[in-house]
């Protein structure tokens, strides 16, 4: 039978109202820098500019946190938990009401594929509201205390693979837990959380209480070494994460960080093999493998290696990269110039080093910034390409004799956020998932999120834990004498 031909499906861009400029959402309303300095911020399918973006130095930072302090102080920690709960229900209403808008909109700014921020991204974003509202009135029975207490103010910032969605991870525990927020979006992708200060202002959130203030890493810097901050929240690079460790060490501030990985996924010889591959080519081709916790090695059993091989290149050569609009790609564009560079100085190491690539035949975008689903074979421990986080749509395959040696390979990183585990026998998977050095591990499937599950790493991956229970333990603290 022949292969099926997809008609192009764009999306429509009309639904996104994007304005040609923002000032910075500080005090409940836009306003400009004070110094008047904005960047641009583009679709990197097309090079376009999308909009001119307010940039915030020490001044809009501490701007920005003092009315967090203020709305912190006077109103929100006052606020009562069922009260709060009522805010984040109808902030989650309202992203669900408007989840196609926000959907067009990341994809625009992030490169992703349509098909990804409508089914993933947005409704994921409206869950994580929806679960910690639901937690408002419940704070006293979470663990921490008869009556935990707010932190106080948090600083976060957040990456560009997930804008909308690590927002949520962020705002919503602190904001249920009567924190006060300032939020610094990546520079790349700041238009989704821009669009989020609407929906408090329609949510009616009182003033203050989130604000969101866009730039660079010296903003960020600024912003977490500003001293009326009581907890950092981060999650992109290890690098950046060891250096906001270092910048807090001296000071009480708390700190939750989400850092790299190099996941394993591991194919057992009595893996469902085309259930596997189906799992493999979601671990890493998901969001252009611009995902922390990407299943970036493949670890496959010697006797089965060359049946997964063949499998997943014909799976590969279906993959449909192109236009991020367009309903029927599964592959969008790298999100930003400076990204691609990353991924193709990394990928030629693993040619210097004598790694076999392997890339399907497809027919790149001339604009815009595009790399193919590749994979290397021949690929040793000590390649590069195995052992740094590259971010991008590459895969890395080694082989493994027995079950012991599988283990020990995936846990021969400096990473620890995820693994993937793929057997047909219960036990083997129970055993595995007991010996891996990981955060979060996934039993015949891949790159699967809840907003009730806790999400973290050990090792270089991080420190704490976002989503569920645990996740709140961040942003609360024991009330010491309630408790006794």
């Amino acid at each position: 039978m022949s292969n099926f031909e997809y008609a192009s499906a764009p999306e429509s861009k009309a639904i996104a109202n994007i304005a040609t400029s923002y000032g910075l959402f500080i005090g409940g309303k836009f306003v400009d820098p004070r110094k008047g300095k904005s960047f641009e911020t583009i679709n990197p399918a097309t090079e376009e500019v999308l909009s001119k973006i307010g940039y915030a130095d020490k001044l809009d930072v501490d701007l920005a946190v003092k009315s967090a302090r203020s709305a912190f102080t006077k109103i929100w920690s006052k606020t009562p938990a069922k009260e709060r709960g009522k805010y984040l229900y109808r902030i989650a209403r309202i992203l669900q009401e408007r989840a196609r808008e926000f959907a067009v909109v990341e994809t625009l700014d992030n490169g992703k594929p349509i098909r990804e921020s409508r089914d993933t991204d947005i409704p994921l974003a409206a869950a994580h509201f929806f679960y910690h509202a639901g937690w408002a009135d419940k704070l006293e029975y979470a663990g921490f205390g008869n009556k935990p207490k707010p932190v106080g103010v948090v600083g976060q910032i957040i990456p560009w693979n997930f804008p909308l969605l690590m927002l949520a991870w962020k705002i919503a525990p602190a904001l249920v837990a009567g924190n006060t927020v300032v939020l610094k979006p990546a520079e790349t992708t700041p238009l989704t959380a821009l669009l989020f200060a609407q929906v408090c202002q329609q949510a009616g959130l009182p003033e203050s209480v989130v604000n969101i203030i866009t730039g660079d890493g010296i903003t960020g810097a600024a912003l977490v070494n500003h001293p009326d901050i009581n907890k950092v929240a981060f999650t992109g690079s290890t690098e950046v994460g060891k250096a906001i460790a270092r910048s807090i060490s001296a000071t009480n501030k708390r700190a939750t960080l989400e850092l790299g990985g190099k996941a394993a996924n591991l194919v057992f010889e009595d893996a469902a093999i085309d259930e596997a591959v189906e799992g493999i080519v979601n671990g890493i081709f998901f969001n252009q493998g611009h995902v922390c916790c990407a299943g970036s090695r493949l670890l496959v059993q010697e006797n089965v290696a060359d049946e997964v091989l063949e499998k997943l290149k014909a799976r590969m050569s279906l993959i449909r990269v192109g236009d991020p609009m367009d309903k029927n790609t599964d592959l969008g564009a790298i999100n930003s110039k400076e990204q691609l560079k990353r991924i193709h100085e990394i990928t030629k190491s693993g040619d210097a080093e004598g790694a076999n690539r392997w890339s399907p035949e497809c027919k790149l975008p001339s604009k815009g910034f595009w790399y193919p689903p590749t994979i290397f074979t021949g690929v040793s421990q000590s390649h590069r390409i195995a052992r740094e986080e590259i971010f991008g749509p590459v895969l890395s395959v080694l082989t493994f004799r027995t079950p012991a040696e599988g283990i020990e390979k995936a846990n021969n990183t400096m990473y620890g956020l995820s693994a993937g585990i793929w057997s047909d026998k219960g036990a083997k998977i129970l055993w595995a998932a007991k010996q891996l050095k990981a955060g979060v591990i996934w039993s015949n499937t891949f790159n699967k999120f809840d907003p009730a599950s806790p999400f973290g790493g050990y090792k270089e991956s991080g420190w704490g834990r976002e989503g569920g229970r645990h996740g709140l333990s961040g942003y609360l603290k024991s009330d010491v004498k309630a408790s006794k």
